[in-house]
């Protein structure tokens, strides 16, 4: 790979991370509607297509749970305690706000894009 290539894909790299960085809450509230772990929403993100490393989520769920957008209970009937979260009210009122706000933008992406077609 060429110079000029790699600081194509960093540039695009930067950009595709930052547009994720916000969609990853709204995943994050839109999954625990049904309570989960840390892990297994680490995996559920991955299959939806969300990939998001362990040290982003784990911040962002504590963060999430300190705003009053999770509920949290320790699981301890195995041998490794684990956390248990679920969005909570506020946390389906804002991913209901957040959701809408999300397709009206996508609407307007669409009205925008004029490369529909393109296979570059």
């Amino acid at each position: 790979m060429d110079e000029e290539e790699r600081q194509r894909r960093e540039i695009s790299d930067a950009h595709r991370q930052e547009l994720n960085r916000g969609s990853v809450v709204l995943a994050s509230l839109l999954a625990l509607q049904t309570p989960g772990y840390g892990y297994a929403l680490l995996e559920t993100l991955d299959k939806a297509g969300i990939p998001v490393a362990g040290n982003t989520l784990y911040p962002l769920l504590r963060r999430l749970e300190g705003q009053g957008l999770l509920t949290s209970e320790w699981d301890t009937t195995e041998s490794r305690p684990r956390k248990f979260y679920r969005t909570s009210r506020d946390g389906q009122r804002l991913a209901r706000a957040l959701l809408a706000e999300w397709r009206q933008l996508d609407a307007a992406l669409e009205s925008l894009d004029t490369t529909k077609g393109d296979e570059s």
